[in-house]
């Protein structure tokens, strides 16, 4: 597979040598600074290149693009939506210009990944990202006061909440807002309570069906594109794999994701397999996932986390948590084999290791939540470990 590595571009604190440093070749990035809807220009793209190529000794490429975003009026249906999708398609001719061919984005809601913790303490002094299903719900119920919110929620997790929440200071409901926004990306602005309501406002009305309807039309609308410049669309999946804040889901299991590959059934409409995504639901076997979209893995985000009862999760050790990433990876360099004997000339699948611990002298440093340089670099050489030993035991390619 090929090694990539997600930088947030010239501003990222984690920079093009340390990527090289940790064995990346391939760059994942995105022009965030860019508002959602308008076109990415060639000339922006090429001056996002440029930076990649800038070393050449670092023999570095621009892999993926994560993300080219969704506009929120596309996901909602909302108004004549034309001129939105020329924007999209236009950006996909201009990346594909440029030699840019695979794109990750995604279709949730109002939030891109969510987490209640951005440092929870591990043995030895580092953190990780946590989700705490009652501090969740006392966010729900009891901040932004969603009528209806405590059905959502199992009974003890909503004592636990209101617990929570009766306990808790100005400062810390502060700092559960914070973290909950923070997984909006790049420079996108990040909600107070009054503006998430109103936000969440606007799906009124729109369950999963309408959501995956709306899916549906954006990849009708987008997939000739690709198909003519030769681009491969790469969902991701959604993180957590369950409904927030009343808003629905539609990218959670491995049946959602055979109702969207379906619905246009195009090589070019694919999957973005996010091991830890898919990993925390509790119904989602992963390997066993991969295994059957196999042929429509486009992108791969490798790491995992350890679930609990009651729906809270952590992010664990990349070769750690619940899923068998052994089986995993082996289940990628088998497709991989596939498709090089078919005469693939992309046959090999970009993947990243992702959400990384917080270690060593990474603590402190201003970089995203969940992309720390030390713990990626920990999680992207035990992944590539893993690969070497696979592919020579069963003598797979690379």
């Amino acid at each position: 597979m090929e090694q990539t590595w997600r930088w947030f571009g010239p501003q990222d604190v984690v920079t093009l040598a340390q990527l090289r440093q940790a064995g990346a070749t391939g760059v994942v990035t995105a022009l965030h600074d860019i508002p959602y809807g308008e076109v990415w220009s060639v000339e922006a793209i090429r001056e996002r290149l440029g930076l990649i190529a800038a070393d050449a000794s670092f023999g570095l490429r621009w892999s993926v693009v994560e993300s080219l975003p969704v506009h929120e009026r596309i996901k909602i249906g909302e108004g004549d939506l034309s001129g939105l999708f020329d924007a999209y398609r236009q950006s996909m001719r201009n990346l594909a210009a440029c030699g840019v061919t695979t794109i990750c984005y995604n279709f949730m809601p109002v939030l891109d990944w969510t987490r209640t913790e951005l440092a929870h303490p591990l043995p030895g002094g580092g953190t990780a990202l946590r989700f705490n299903a009652h501090e969740f719900a006392a966010f729900d119920c009891c901040m932004l006061e969603r009528a209806g919110a405590e059905a959502d929620h199992p009974p003890e997790v909503v004592a636990r909440a209101r617990a929570w929440f009766a306990r808790s200071t100005p400062a810390q409901r502060a700092r559960l807002l914070a973290n909950i926004m923070a997984g909006l990306p790049g420079a996108y602005e990040r909600y107070d309570i009054p503006a998430l309501r109103l936000a969440l406002a606007r799906y009124r009305g729109i369950g999963r069906a309408e959501l995956r309807a709306n899916l549906v039309r954006f990849l009708r609308e987008v997939i000739p594109t690709a198909e003519e410049c030769g681009i491969r669309m790469a969902i991701h999946p959604d993180d957590p794999p369950r409904g927030l804040m009343g808003l629905p889901r539609i990218v959670s299991t491995g049946e959602d994701i055979a109702a969207l590959l379906d619905a246009v059934p195009s090589p070019a409409n694919g999957l973005t397999l996010c091991s830890g995504s898919l990993g925390a639901g509790p119904g989602n076997d992963v390997p066993a996932i991969a295994a059957r979209f196999a042929g429509r893995i486009h992108f791969a985000h490798l790491r995992n986390v350890a679930k609990e009862p009651d729906g809270s999760f952590m992010e664990a050790d990349h070769l750690g948590g619940d899923t068998d990433m052994v089986a995993l990876v082996s289940v990628l360099l088998h497709e991989q084999a596939r498709r090089k004997a078919g005469g693939d000339a992309h046959w090999r699948i970009p993947m990243r290791p992702d959400h990384g611990h917080v270690l060593l002298d990474d603590a402190g440093k201003p970089t995203h939540p969940g992309y720390p340089a030390i713990g990626r670099l920990r999680g992207l050489a035990e992944i590539r470990g893993v690969m070497t030993a696979l592919a020579k035991v069963n003598n797979l390619p690379l």
